[in-house]
């Protein structure tokens, strides 16, 4: 892979990154999903590639490295809003079972609770 090649991956991976932090932004949490499976199949395709030792010029690496840093700030990004949202749903998660634990040690007809 030659570094126009190289750099147009960190291009794609950095447009859906960019996508992603705008459905999180929305709440958009199934297309967030679908974003996520798309830009972990590009990394991966990406990391199987033979590493190449490349000479980049300074205008190519400048490009990269901005790629990444937009990258890095679309993940907070994307963090910023989806660990609130995985936290509620967590605590949602978490009480359902505190329910269902209860019923089933004080309702005799939910089975496994006790009896009298």
């Amino acid at each position: 892979m030659n570094s126009m090649e190289t750099l147009a991956v960190y291009r794609s991976i950095s447009n859906i990154t960019g996508e992603m932090a705008g459905a999180a932004r929305a709440g958009e949490w199934e297309k967030l999903t679908a974003l996520e499976r798309h830009c972990a199949a590009l990394v991966a395709q990406f990391e199987a590639v033979e590493p190449v030792r490349l000479t980049l010029t300074s205008d190519v690496l400048r490009q990269k490295v901005e790629l990444i840093h937009k990258i890095l700030a679309d993940d907070a990004e994307i963090r910023r809003h989806a660990e609130p949202w995985m936290e509620r749903v967590q605590t949602l998660l978490g009480n359902a079972g505190m329910e269902r634990r209860l019923r089933r040690a004080y309702d005799p007809d939910a089975g496994g609770g006790a009896s009298a």
